[in-house]
């Protein structure tokens, strides 16, 4: 029936002009398809019939690749590239590991994507995609797919002049790439003597002669596509990249689901050759360059952070149909778009070749094409920049992507700052730079992208910029415990600490305004046993006093407001606490601070430059913007939820021993409780106005007229709720630490 077949083909073949669907050629292939099946359906898995052994035996596929790179007849390759991706699809048992199977279908990958726009493109995408389906079942196959290159691009003169039979007259040494397989010297061995048994089993004459007529047939060229081949080495990959850029979006998506495929083989062999002998890094990095370059100048920061969340393979963008247009939409969907396709490419990949794409990204692209951008005066271009940057932040999931961004955004280092070398890394300087910047909206918008990158799961972000400086513990003065001090002091206070009551900033507050231990336990999650006190904690309940009594009663405005009292936060901080802990769990931090005695208290100290800025931002706090403080203020929250002993020390404990010149969070609170203190007395009707600001704020007032001194009111509103809120945060981690 095959060599029937056979005839057929040769027959068409003597009238080569006639369209193959002028011909009953579609209809045999079905035929000689319907015959495998049913003969596969009638025999035990493994066990191959008299057809299928014909199949191979008589190279027919070969003579199928042969017609239809000629295309002869007319239609020819679409019929080829339909009955490969059948058999390949439909056939339950192996056949890419025969080498009258690979040495084909390797051959007939080469053709594809060769042109874009052919009318073969579809069939092309689907045969490529069955091949890579096949990979992903069996990755040991990907070896027949990687081929010695035995002769440099350059000597052949294109990348058309490969000959696809090389196999006749150069023997043992062209079978490496005529098989499509990588062998080692003992594995070349046995395939040669493979290749032997073949040849010594000649096929039937005719077929013969049709062999050699259609390889001496001409083969009119055409208008090749831009080939992303430099190498010849792994000739799916470099197929599929070409069909990356064809202009069918629906071929482009199968394309990247292809290379999707590929990448995540887990072949050593095969992720090398996908990275260092295709383009394949090269085709993401200039994508991704082009498509930002692509971006308009200036883009509303709004637009970049609240437009639709992006998925790759879901880019069908019309601007007609969205009533939320704006100018540059299309493009920065597209942008997005491709980002998230490499994001999930890379984290999706074998580990070798998903640090050598990461790496290609951040030197070809965050280097390369981002980093000039941040790096300029103009405002605007820094606040889009920006805003791209933090979008990019916000939107990455891969985790080796995150840890070439993180690099990119703040070195490698970890050892500790120092103030004359805060520039060390110029990119690192000018972000946080940008935190104090004399704009505000570039501000709010540098301090909302350290605030996302504080919330990714990477332990090099919190070190780098505030841990590192916190190692040694030298805020604190060393004050040798004496056996009368070893135990906590009645009053629940640490040796050497000050009672915030006995400070002369807080002699205007009366007792009446503290919480009693049962106070706040009635307004706290349920009490747990009690925390042995031998450990030298200071009690949560001091604690949380001292900050929810830093803002004098006067200045406070929550109880005129029902709802506002400090007591909400708590929920809000228990839930943030617990995803903290989740993300930093595999970090391996200690559960308690470094023993004085170990710590280099002489070292001086220096908070670090990100701390330094937010330090100098919160002293300013009734000076600044209502949403400028907001974002301050959100930042240092969120640093002071992570569960790391000294972030807990330096930022929650008001009874640190701080050393001389040292300043914590808490000691920048008192400053500037103290300059509010003086600067109310010089405004008439304080508390009304306070008042009337936050309902305005909180929409139960309607607007009116503009009230004197507003910025400094909004200040006080910010200062009294960011108090309470660290009040919640030191009681949640306390509650954390004691529960057994």
């Amino acid at each position: 029936m095959f060599e029937c077949l056979m005839n057929f083909f040769y027959y068409y073949y003597l009238d080569d002009k006639a369209p193959v669907t002028d011909t009953n050629i579609p209809s045999h292939l079905d035929q000689m398809l319907g015959i495998l099946l049913q003969e596969e359906r009638e025999r035990e898995f493994g066990v191959t019939g008299p057809c299928m052994e014909y199949l191979l035996h008589h190279k027919i596929l070969e003579t199928l690749y042969t017609l239809g790179k000629a295309d002869c007849p007319p239609g020819m390759r679409q019929q080829v590239l339909v009955f490969y991706t059948k058999l390949l699809g439909r056939i339950q048992q192996p056949l890419l590991p025969h080498i009258n199977v690979h040495r084909p279908v390797q051959k007939l990958i080469r053709l594809c994507g060769e042109v874009l726009a052919t009318p073969t493109e579809n069939e092309e995408i689907q045969f490529l995609c069955i091949v890579c389906a096949k990979l992903k079942q069996n990755p040991y196959l990907v070896n027949f797919f990687l081929e010695n290159k035995l002769k440099s691009l350059a000597s052949k003169g294109t990348a058309d002049v490969i000959s696809e039979d090389t196999s006749k007259g150069q023997g043992q040494d062209s079978l490496s790439t005529d098989t499509g397989q990588s062998c080692q010297p003992e594995e070349l061995s046995g395939a040669t003597g493979l290749e032997h048994a073949e040849l010594d089993d000649e096929p039937p004459h005719q077929l013969d002669d049709l062999s050699t007529s259609l390889d001496n047939l001409t083969v009119t060229s055409l208008p090749e596509a831009t080939v992303i081949r430099p190498n010849q080495d792994y000739n799916l990959v470099n197929s599929l990249l070409n069909l990356t850029r064809s202009p069918d979006g629906r071929i482009a998506v199968k394309a990247c689901e292809g290379l999707m495929l590929l990448v995540s083989l887990p072949e050593p062999a095969a992720a090398r050759c996908l990275t260092q002998s295709t383009c394949l890094c090269e085709l993401l990095t200039d994508r991704l360059a082009s498509l930002y370059k692509a971006l308009p100048q200036s883009v509303d920061p709004l637009d970049i952070e609240t437009v639709e969340a992006i998925n790759w393979g879901l880019d069908s963008y019309s601007h007609k149909e969205d009533a939320s247009a704006f100018p540059g939409k299309r493009a920065l969907i597209s942008f997005l778009s491709w980002f998230d396709y490499c994001d999930q490419l890379i984290k999706e990949a074998q580990k070798t070749a998903a640090v050598a794409l990461a790496k290609a990204v951040h030197e070809r692209f965050f280097i390369g094409v981002m980093e000039p951008q941040l790096m300029q005066t103009s405002e605007m271009g820094i606040l889009t920049s920006t805003a791209l940057l933090h979008r990019i932040v916000r939107q990455v999931t891969s985790d080796v992507l995150l840890q070439e961004m993180v690099f990119f955004i703040l070195g490698e280092q970890r050892e500790p700052e120092t103030l004359a070398e805060i520039s060390r890394h110029p990119l690192r300087h000018r972000l946080i730079e940008h935190c104090d910047h004399i704009s505000d909206e570039i501000s709010i918008m540098t301090l909302r992208m350290f605030e996302h990158l504080l919330q990714k799961p990477n332990e090099h972000i919190l070190y780098n910029l505030v841990l590192r400086n916190l190692e040694e513990r030298n805020y604190t003065e060393y004050k040798p415990v004496c056996p009368e001090d070893k135990d906590v002091v009645e009053n629940g206070l640490i040796a050497g600490a000050v009672d915030l009551e006995e400070d002369p900033l807080f002699t205007d507050i009366s007792p009446d305004n503290t919480l009693s231990n049962q106070e706040w336990l009635s307004s706290s999650p349920p009490a747990t046993p009690d925390h042995p006190k031998n450990d030298g904690k200071t009690e949560v309940h001091k604690i949380v006093n001292s900050f929810l009594c830093l803002v004098p009663d006067e200045a406070k405005s929550s109880y005129h407001v029902e709802g506002t009292g400090y007591d909400t936060y708590l929920r809000d901080a228990h839930r943030q606490f617990r995803d903290y802990c989740a993300i930093c769990l595999r970090w391996e931090w200690p559960g308690s601070p470094k023993a004085l005695e170990k710590c280099n208290l002489e070292a001086t100290f220096f908070e670090g430059h990100f701390l330094k800025v937010l330090f100098d931002r919160m002293g300013r706090i009734l000076d600044q913007p209502y949403d400028v403080n907001l974002q301050v203020t959100s930042v240092l929250s969120r640093l002071s939820l992570f569960p790391h002993p000294h972030i807990h020390e330096y930022l929650l404990d008001p009874y640190v021993n701080l050393a001389s010149g040292c300043r914590s969070l808490f000691s920048v609170i008192v400053r500037v409780v103290g300059d509010l203190m003086v600067r109310i007395q010089r405004i008439q009707d304080f508390t009304p106005k306070l008042l009337l600001v936050r309902k305005r704020l909180l929409g139960l007032e309607p607007e009116g007229p503009i009230i004197d001194h507003i910025t400094l009111l909004e200040g006080v509103i910010v200062l009294e709720e960011f108090c309470k809120e660290l009040a919640a945060i030191a009681f949640v981690k306390y509650h954390a630490s004691s529960t057994p």
